[in-house]
């Protein structure tokens, strides 16, 4: 299980997504009852980052124990690049709302974590399309 790549990308796209919590996408201030107020745009800022975020961890970590089961883990892959591509546009959205704000270095976490998705797709792809070609040696 471990050895297979596709392993190793969901096991980075779960650490990524975990990271995300915890290092800001954003650093800015916004304008709160007329104060600007410094804010850091993070995965627990905001309640739909937070449940997405939380969704793509707990989808990433099921779908790495899903190795028996290529199709399913083919779809789960689909589905976290989908989750995180919206996880992308709520970070875009959120950062219209800020004043002045400048991009952390963090910010290519969610970047990783839709890369790291792909990546396992394509190895689970390889993978079934290998499985399928000895099928039809036998």
């Amino acid at each position: 299980m471990i050895q297979r790549q596709q392993t190793l990308w969901l096991l980075l796209a779960t650490l990524c997504a975990i990271f995300s919590f915890q290092f800001p996408f954003l650093t800015g201030s916004k304008l709160i009852n007329n104060q600007s107020v410094a804010e850091d745009l993070d995965a627990a800022s905001n309640f739909f980052l937070l449940i997405m975020t939380g969704a793509s961890v707990i989808l990433s970590v099921i779908t790495i124990f899903m190795f028996k089961d290529r199709k399913l883990q083919i779809q789960l892959c689909l589905l976290g690049i989908v989750l995180s591509i919206g996880i992308l546009a709520v970070y875009i959205v959120q950062m219209q709302k800020f004043e002045k704000s400048t991009l952390a270095l963090y910010c290519i976490l969610p970047f990783v974590v839709l890369i790291s998705y792909f990546m396992a797709f394509r190895g689970v792809r390889k993978d079934e399309k290998l499985v399928k070609s000895l099928d039809k040696l036998r």
